[in-house]
């Protein structure tokens, strides 16, 4: 089920095209067959229904395009098999076999590029197990970089996506292949977790702990960050920690990077915005509680608890919603925290704006995070000095309250 339904593109041009011309002809077919059918009720029925069945799901691949959120029919149903064009191997549940992986990397970094494993990972805190991709940059193989740590970008999908829109329609490790070979960015691990977990539809949790209910947040930060320590070889340093993201994604990565200061350095957000998005979509996330809800607001985070991260904001002149946070955010800005922000000319809320964009954020975090360094003497607070500051109790199971290095 899940490998036919992975097999059916959403986001080719051949079959819009082909689905257009069939919504064109069932179209067509309504007044042709009307009154051949005058008296066959069942018929004109059929017809009627075809055209507006066609029309809902040209529309729908045609919106999905443009936003770039199911590659396949798999991916939008939760059945997505990982295995398939968006990554080149998958790896037992937490990586537990990542090891025998390594020769078919090795192989793939003789010619430049990096690889992407698929796994789940589960949350030693929230017990949350999820989707996650990892992108290996070539020199992750190569024995002179075997004994470094790596530094790490988090990135986030946008909702409703997971991870196959960042190695998929985004085409994140082409880009990240020609940054790292240009120098542009120094070898970086991707870390591309799912922040929306099954069903996606209707379940859109912008990354928060829920109040009594799911903690997302404290998922994508202290389980992913504390697995890919642990795990994948990742520096553990705040300012080699950059969260990314478009769309909710770029919400997600500078609200966490805010909320967990004393654990990421940057947040690169394209067609973000400064509080959670609270729409038909998004569950109950707050239940009345307005400490919550400010706790999770960029603007709120920015002017209560200052601390040295280094924000990125960017928005198309088109974008109104995102384009006014980037002012909120501007005006928010207290030292020692640092906002850099452009605004696209003629450029709207869509995959073009934000692929357009990707080399100029992967060019700002490589001038932000630090290269692959030798492991840090344990005595060296990671941290960097940053005291976190106190976070409210949601209530949800794992949830960060007082957050400690």
């Amino acid at each position: 089920m899940g490998l036919g339904l992975s097999a059916i593109r959403l986001d080719s041009t051949l079959n819009l095209v082909i689905v257009v011309v069939l919504t064109l002809l069932a179209i067509i077919a309504v007044p042709f067959f009307w009154e051949r059918w005058r008296r066959k009720v069942i018929g004109r029925s059929a017809t009627i229904l075809t055209a507006v069945v066609l029309i809902l799901v040209s529309a729908g691949m045609g919106g999905n395009m443009i936003g770039g959120f199911f590659p396949t029919v798999g991916a939008l149903f939760g059945t997505g098999v990982y295995s398939g064009e968006t990554v080149d191997a998958v790896a037992g549940q937490d990586g537990a076999d990542l090891d025998k992986l390594r020769d078919a990397g090795a192989m793939r970094a003789k010619e430049g590029r990096g690889s992407v494993v698929h796994m789940t990972v589960t949350g030693k805190r929230t017990g949350l197990t999820r989707d996650v991709s990892v992108y290996f940059p070539p020199q992750y193989y190569d024995p002179a970089y075997r004994s470094l740590k790596f530094p790490v970008i988090e990135w986030i999908p946008n909702y409703p996506s997971g991870p196959e829109v960042v190695t998929g329609p985004y085409e994140l490790p082409a880009k990240l292949d020609a940054a790292i070979a240009k120098h542009v960015l120094p070898p970086t691990l991707v870390v591309i977790p799912d922040p929306t977990g099954k069903p996606k539809v209707g379940h859109d949790t912008e990354c928060i702990d829920e109040v009594n209910g799911t903690a997302n947040d404290t998922y994508l930060t202290a389980d992913i960050r504390d697995w890919a320590i642990e795990k994948l070889g990742a520096n553990p340093q705040r300012k080699a920690w950059t969260m990314a993201g478009w769309s909710s994604g770029g919400y997600c990565a500078m609200n966490l990077v805010t909320r967990h200061p004393q654990w990421y350095g940057q947040a690169a957000s394209v067609s973000g915005y400064y509080k959670a998005s609270v729409d038909a979509e998004t569950e109950n996330l707050f239940k009345g509680r307005q400490d919550i809800v400010d706790a999770n607001t960029v603007t709120i985070n920015l002017r209560k608890h200052p601390s040295p991260v280094d924000l990125l904001a960017i928005a198309g002149d088109k974008e109104s919603f995102e384009s006014f946070s980037i002012d909120q955010i501007q005006a928010a800005v207290r030292a020692p925290a640092t906002l850099s922000s452009w605004r696209i000319p003629d450029a709207g809320h869509n995959m073009n704006t934000f692929k357009a964009q990707v080399p100029d954020v992967l060019a700002w975090i490589g001038a932000r995070t630090v290269p692959p360094c030798m492991p840090q003497d344990k005595k060296i607070v990671t941290n960097g000095g940053v005291t976190p500051w106190p976070l409210p109790n949601t209530g949800a199971k794992g949830a960060l309250v007082d957050v400690v290095e």
